[in-house]
């Protein structure tokens, strides 16, 4: 049984159709990354997987259970977290508080373990050094280390990554990359939205593809890249 399963999932905004009837699947421990042009639909389709968007049709079924119209808070509850494509913390408070908001809440644990579970994502996630510094004066690639630390204090089954390499360096999108494949050793699952491919090519063992909001390939990475639709459709360049 899989993880996750969307069905024929729709999002309409008016006349807007920007989710059309995408169907796919993740298995436990699987990494998938999503790729697709700006306006694909990409991070809409987050929205309905986590809970912030309601799907205008279809179903989103995890662990054996419709949770489609289970609110945000339930569905991060059962085992769904996510990141944000730009890193919002809370400025003036300190990087261990900010994680620890999310193992408390996101979680629901008690104060002994919310703050436990705060200091094992820091040691995972490189930030242990800065759990005493205010967010609002952590570089980019520590808000981005932060971004992901506070989605994992939620301890998630699905963890949803949202162009988390975005503005790093290639180094940073390296050392990213290692800590990303530390979390999926421990056996998390995750969904990757990435535009850098690279990164994105370390960590995944199947692509999907989003354009217009559709489904328009599927398939093992070397075999997506080398696709003259993707190419011709998220490049840009002749198929």
């Amino acid at each position: 049984m899989p993880l996750l399963s969307l069905e024929g999932l729709v999002k309409r905004y008016g006349a807007l159709l920007v989710t059309d009837h995408v169907s796919l699947t993740l298995d436990h421990g699987e990494a998938l990354g999503i790729l697709g042009p700006n306006g694909a639909g990409k991070t809409t389709l987050f929205n309905l997987i986590a809970g912030t968007a309601a799907a205008s049709a279809g179903r989103v079924i995890f662990k054996d259970r419709d949770i489609s119209a289970l609110p945000t808070r339930t569905r991060c509850h059962l085992g769904i977290s996510r990141s944000f494509q730009v890193p919002h913390p809370f400025l003036g408070m300190t990087t261990f508080e900010n994680v620890l908001v999310g193992a408390a809440f996101g979680r629901g644990l008690s104060e002994r373990q919310a703050s436990a579970r705060a200091l094992e994502v820091l040691e995972l996630t490189g930030l242990m050094r800065k759990a005493n510094a205010l967010a609002g004066a952590l570089t980019l690639l520590e808000r981005k280390r932060l971004e992901l630390a506070r989605a994992l204090a939620t301890q998630p089954t699905l963890l949803l990554l949202d162009e988390i390499a975005g503005g790093l360096t290639e180094a940073e999108c390296h050392e990213l990359i290692a800590t990303i494949k530390i979390v999926r050793a421990q056996g998390v699952s995750i969904i990757w939205i990435e535009h850098v491919v690279n990164a994105l090519l370390a960590v995944v063992d199947r692509i999907v593809v989003l354009d217009f909001g559709r489904k328009i390939a599927e398939g093992e990475p070397a075999a997506i890249m080398a696709s003259p639709e993707v190419t011709s459709i998220y490049m840009g360049l002749e198929a």
